[in-house]
């Protein structure tokens, strides 16, 4: 009988008694191991054109921070900086009309004359909160204010949905963390005013310029190279009037986000090596999906 266990060719299953130890495997264990089965394979312009989008949100954060610092210098004043970006929001709004045809409107039953009672409802509210917004960290001291500013910025980076599928990524997070900075820096400027005209920058440059920015990407994919080096070059230009070493080091760092990751993940490609197997979890898929 142990001559007969012996010739039997081993099975893997447990429910038999094979004479063999629970963990025992044979050397047809590796026959089925598989490498890099969902892999995906990039290419080098592909990925030096979707970096874009970060340089894209890097740039809007350097913008927002210089208009800060000009209105806290008194170079720039809130009644321009309010007049134009309202201009630009109201020609966003209408390219993003011609580009979406109307097609989202007809899906949400929303009008145009909804849209105006939102805006309105929002600078309401807005303007009536500012005198508060104005005096919410008084008792914070300015060096904590910007630490926390740098945070939250960093958060709104970090949080940014990029187009990718990681569960790291969240617009309402996101979106909130750049809320939460522009607050922060708000109730450093003079007047509720001030503040009021800050908060709602913030909402045109965070929320609203995000969403023109996909729906351009996604309807007109030449744009996006535009608008990476479009807003590149403001930032960039703005950042120089306030820090030349500043203007530096953003450049240095768009360029690198630009080519150098994405040669670099390109250069690293071919190292990236996942196994799967017999070891790995069970999974159950559905005939009929």
């Amino acid at each position: 009988m142990a001559s007969l266990k012996e010739d039997t060719k081993w099975k893997k299953v447990l429910y038999d008694n094979q004479g063999k130890p629970d963990n025992y495997v044979d050397e047809s264990f590796l026959d089925e191991m598989k490498k890099n089965v969902n892999t995906r394979t990039y290419e080098l312009w592909n990925v030096i054109i979707e970096s874009g989008v970060v340089s894209q949100q890097l740039s809007s954060i350097c913008v927002f921070i210089v208009a800060f610092i000009y209105m806290e210098e008194d170079i720039l004043s809130p009644q321009f900086l309010l007049t134009l970006s309202g201009t630009m929001t109201v020609l966003g709004y209408i390219l993003y009309g011609v580009i979406d045809g109307g097609s989202e409107k007809q899906e949400s039953d929303r009008t145009r004359v909804d849209d105006i009672k939102s805006v309105c409802l929002f600078l309401t509210v807005t303007f009536g909160l500012s005198p508060i917004l104005k005096t919410l960290t008084d008792s914070i001291s300015t060096d904590t204010i910007y630490a926390m500013t740098v945070f939250m910025f960093l958060g709104n980076l970090l949080f940014y949905d990029y187009g990718s599928t990681g569960a790291v990524a969240s617009n309402a997070l996101s979106l909130n963390a750049a809320i939460f900075a522009s607050v922060c820096l708000a109730s450093r400027l003079p007047t509720p005013w001030h503040a009021f005209v800050t908060v709602i920058f913030a909402m045109q440059v965070f929320a609203l310029l995000p969403v023109l920015r996909r729906k351009l990407k996604s309807n007109i994919p030449l744009s996006q190279v535009m608008m990476t080096w479009l807003l590149a070059t403001i930032a960039m230009a703005a950042l120089f009037t306030v820090s030349k070493v500043g203007a530096v080091l953003f450049l240095l760092l768009h360029l690198s986000i630009t080519f150098l990751f994405p040669f670099w993940l390109i250069k690293l490609q071919p190292y990236k090596n996942n196994i799967h197997g017999p070891w790995d979890e069970a999974v159950i898929k559905d005939k009929d999906a």
